[in-house]
């Protein structure tokens, strides 16, 4: 894909339509909202891979995709609307449920297949940073719209990648960076466990035997 960086409106939905694969929605795409909404994490996830790729996970990410204790998400499913914790919530109560300063502010929006809610995009603000408000809700439904359109238009992909999930894939990225078991585990918000797990998936799926070997047939 041929990275478009643009900081308006119009131009991400040019980045959209441009992207050849979920994974460039994931990477390049979801990069450029996060700068677009000033956020300081990002994210394109679906509920598939959430629960297939978090068999042990902390306390803190049960209750992040939990309905019952996520009062955000539970907006996100009932009604497959973009939502941010204010709308809900009475202000600053949301850090009681995420205690995380980065996800101070949190912003999410529908990912739609055949009616059915599949995924969102999350973006969230440290807690001193201003709040998301209606226009910020706005844009993120529109953006919604045109990713959830975009990702009817793919065909699977026939790379090596094609076994791998969209959490897999960024595993062997920060393992192609040189990052620790323990460092990815924290970049991702999963246990160090949860990655050494993943990794012996990844593996067995590539038919190679160490990170090294990983490393270099994904890179081919």
């Amino acid at each position: 894909m041929e990275t478009l960086v643009t900081s308006d409106l119009k131009g991400l939905f040019g980045a959209i339509a441009q992207a050849k694969s979920k994974t460039d929605l994931t990477d390049q795409v979801m990069a450029q909202i996060g700068t677009y909404f000033a956020a300081r994490r990002w994210n394109l996830w679906f509920h598939k891979e959430l629960l297939e790729d978090n068999t042990e996970i902390s306390s803190l990410i049960q209750r992040a995709i939990s309905i019952e204790k996520n009062p955000v998400l539970r907006y996100l499913v009932q009604r497959h609307s973009a939502v941010h914790d204010e709308i809900v919530l009475p202000a600053g109560v949301w850090k009681t449920i995420c205690p995380r300063a980065d996800h101070g502010h949190v912003m999410v929006g529908p990912v739609i297949a055949n009616s059915e809610l599949i995924g969102g995009i999350s973006v969230t603000r440290h807690r001193d940073e201003t709040a998301f408000n209606a226009e910020n809700l706005s844009d993120l439904s529109a953006l919604s719209l045109h990713v959830s359109t975009k990702l009817a238009t793919f065909r699977p992909e026939t790379t090596v990648t094609t076994c791998l999930t969209p959490r897999e894939i960024q595993i062997a990225e920060l393992v192609a960076q040189g990052l620790t078991n323990k460092k990815i585990g924290a970049e991702l918000w999963i246990t160090e466990n949860s990655v050494k797990q993943a990794l012996k998936r990844m593996f067995r799926k590539l038919a190679v035997s160490s990170r090294a070997e990983m490393v270099a047939k994904l890179g081919e």
